[in-house]
């Protein structure tokens, strides 16, 4: 994860080649909008529990699964070691927020870097308490629902916050970073 800058990437304002880069190829724009979509119908259409309810959770297992191991063998942008949080970097650009001259990053930034690997975290522990309400073993368990429910809801709310972040942001660096999660572009 590396800050930019138009002089580190050789990016001139008044150069129209370099107006825009590159960023997310499409195994991580495939990855966030199969989630975004499974998460919705999850939380929000399909019935708790039901067929396609479970489908969809398992479409998110493999969708983890290939981001998972895109994370090591990928593009530069979707490497995790390209966007690993530290607690120095976290520190630094919160400083930078707080200053309001943070670094821009081309990739994930180091807050929104959190943000990737708790959600990537809770829809693997939402998948695996989802499925164990499957087996013999915890069939019926009420604990092991309520689990489930209290990490989906999490997502949830985390979402919410990830997406007014994202608007945030794009307000704030005048860049649609939304859109770029569409087309794989941001500005140089």
């Amino acid at each position: 994860m590396t800050a930019i800058s138009p002089k580190k990437e050789g990016a001139s304002p008044s150069n129209p080649a370099l107006k825009d880069v590159k960023v997310w190829d499409p195994i991580v724009r495939l990855f966030h909008w199969t989630v975004v979509v499974a998460c919705t119908l999850n939380l929000f259409i399909l019935e708790e529990g039901k067929y396609w309810h479970r489908m969809t959770g398992y479409v998110v297992v493999v969708a983890l699964t290939v981001r998972f191991i895109w994370g090591f063998v990928g593009t530069k942008h979707a490497r995790f070691k390209d966007f690993f949080p530290t607690s120095r970097k976290i520190k630094e650009q919160v400083r930078g927020i707080i200053a309001r001259q943070e670094e821009r990053y081309l990739g994930h930034n180091p807050l929104a870097s959190v943000m990737m690997l708790v959600l990537i975290a809770l829809l693997a522990a939402t998948a695996l308490t989802g499925w164990m309400t499957t087996l013999d073993a915890f069939w019926g368990e009420k604990w092991l629902e309520q689990l489930h429910g209290t990490i989906a809801n999490s997502i949830m709310i985390l979402v919410f916050i990830h997406a007014g972040a994202a608007i945030l942001e794009s307000w704030r660096h005048r860049e649609n970073l939304v859109w770029s999660m569409v087309t794989g572009r941001k500005k140089a």
